[in-house]
């Protein structure tokens, strides 16, 4: 059985702005990662896990600053020097896509760093490559999609047919490395990919590049015991009610909003030949809170406000946004500095206002008002006014029984 600790997407320098820690002079959002990350090796110590995979991205970008290169290090270099076995994969974040450059974690590599192995071409590894291990794993970084491309396209293949390749051409080196295996010990495949099928958080907006698609169902290889899986930030397992567990563990701290309500993990799980059993252990995080007021009455605006605000135990620590969306006529209403006041006690706050403009009525260029009928202007106005009434049809047909008595003169004829 071979005890296992999976983590990815730490990107420990994504969020570099605001204030800064007066001891270590980093970010103090850039501590938030560095905690979670020393949450994760703290555990793998304690657990006494044989592995640890660590399944890509572990920087913003492709350059990091040497500042946050010796952060991640302290901490993968504790794993190193407890002897427990640990694998890097490299994520889109981590490689160039110029020929010849190295990686992000070149420096695990170059210096061969015990206990410590970097996963940046696909290979399949056996128990004298893990320190005797009982395990075999199939690594796949993530492949640069051009690099791939130039290899494989003709000039006259669409863009489709491109991606169907890419496809083929993984799932043909994912499957001669399972024909390899040796049948009696445990199997995990790890990867930096997208599957299909797996959900997106808000990421989408720190990718580079145009991801393309592995089918779930080579994921799903009866040889395989455990998929260790990254890029994707939001936690999930691909395969809940079968054999293996396809598992992505999320990134290991809340990027922005779009991940407000994601829960960040990672994952620890038992692995023998046919049989995983995991546990999901989750990270504390910086908490987000985010609030949206609708502005409806112009003689209770900052009651309304003030209302939405948490109380200061709740947002204490929290970094908190309030969006306000109002009829831009109430702009002179809203003091802003009081909301400030009020939020003083959040780790950061942001404040958004939306003021919206009545929409006005535009009319066909061939149509002036005074040549329009009554109700072909009555419905024009129903569809500017950003409420519309929920009975508008049934308004327009009392209005046409209105006009057609009026123009008939015979308004008192018009039931009550």
């Amino acid at each position: 059985m071979i005890k296992l600790l999976h983590f990815a997407d730490a990107h420990i320098d994504l969020a570099r702005q605001g204030r800064h820690d007066p001891d270590s002079g980093l970010p103090l959002r850039v501590l938030d990662f560095l905690n979670a990350l020393d949450v994760i090796v703290d555990t793998a110590l304690n657990e006494k896990v044989d592995l640890v995979i660590f399944a890509g991205d572990a920087y913003r970008d492709r350059t990091p600053a040497p500042t946050y290169q010796r952060e991640w290090g302290k901490r993968i270099m504790r794993l190193s020097a407890a002897g427990i076995q640990t694998l890097l994969v490299i994520g889109n974040h981590d490689v160039s896509p110029a020929a010849g450059r190295a990686h992000t974690l070149q420096e695990f590599e170059t210096l061969r760093v015990p206990n410590v192995r970097v996963i940046h071409k696909p290979c399949l590894l056996k128990p004298p490559d893990l320190d005797n291990l009982p395990v075999q794993i199939i690594g796949i970084p993530w492949l640069n999609r051009s690099g791939l491309a130039a290899t494989l396209a003709h000039e006259d293949d669409s863009t489709r047919d491109l991606d169907s390749r890419l496809t083929e051409h993984l799932t043909v080196l994912i499957e001669s490395f399972l024909d390899q295996l040796e049948p009696d010990l445990p199997v995990i495949l790890t990867s930096h990919v997208t599957v299909q099928g797996a959900k997106y958080g808000n990421e989408r907006s720190v990718m580079l590049g145009r991801d393309f698609l592995l089918p779930p169902s080579l994921m799903r290889d009866h040889r395989l015991d455990y998929v260790a899986l990254g890029h994707i930030h939001k936690a999930q397992n691909l395969n809940p009610e079968g054999h293996p567990p396809i598992i992505y563990p999320g990134s290991i701290e809340r990027v922005d909003f779009g991940e407000v309500h994601d829960e960040k993990s990672f994952i620890i799980a038992q692995i023998e030949r046919n049989k995983t059993s995991l546990k999901q252990i989750k990270l504390p995080g910086r908490v987000f809170i985010d609030k949206t007021v609708m502005l409806t009455e112009s003689e209770k605006i900052q009651q309304a406000i003030m209302l939405s605000i948490p109380e200061e135990k709740v947002m204490n620590g929290a970094i908190f946004r309030l969006t306000i969306n109002y009829p831009h006529d109430w702009e002179s209403l809203i003091d802003e500095p009081a909301i400030r006041r009020a939020a003083q006690s959040a780790f950061e706050f942001h404040l958004i206002r939306r003021p919206h403009i009545q929409a006005r009525l535009r009319l066909p260029n061939d149509k002036s008002v005074a040549a329009m009928p009554a109700l072909e202007l009555l419905d024009l106005y129903w569809k500017t006014i950003s409420d519309q009434h929920a009975g508008w049809e049934a308004l327009n047909h009392l209005a046409g029984e209105i006009i057609q008595a009026i123009e008939l003169g015979l308004a008192g004829e018009v039931s009550n």
